[in-house]
């Protein structure tokens, strides 16, 4: 059989046209639709804070008492004792559990009762800011 060049430049023709329609969304069965997008990412932490305690009117029945808490302190997974004595004649101390240190962190305030001292204690409002 011969072949004439117009038969050939349209059979040519034609087999390049079947081959871009398959290429094109043929069914092929390797078709995967595109991922699923990931959970959304966690919003960034608020701002540390910058000092942790209590003094003035904080303290109930206050005589120059004042409470200072490491910012570093309000992660430990210990009970954390403070001196509160400050300017005052006698020292008293509180207590923080790991749990009242994180409310700390977490902006919250938290209200402990001092050591007993010279007859006394004292009620200590502590707060982060």
């Amino acid at each position: 059989m011969t072949i004439t060049r117009k038969g050939f430049l349209g059979a040519a023709a034609g087999s390049t046209v079947m081959l871009f329609l398959q290429a094109c969304g043929g069914g092929g069965g390797d078709y995967s639709p595109a991922p699923a997008p990931g959970p959304a990412p966690a919003p960034a932490p608020g701002p540390a804070p910058q000092s942790c305690g209590a003094s003035g009117s904080q303290i109930a029945g206050n005589h120059g008492h004042a409470l200072t808490i490491p910012a570093a302190d309000l992660d430990s997974t210990v009970s954390m004792t403070y001196s509160i004595q400050a300017s005052a004649s006698h020292n008293h101390n509180v207590t923080f559990t790991p749990a009242q240190l994180q409310a700390l962190k977490a902006g919250q305030s938290v209200v402990v009762t001092s050591t007993t001292d010279s007859q006394h204690n004292h009620v200590v409002t502590s707060n982060c800011t």
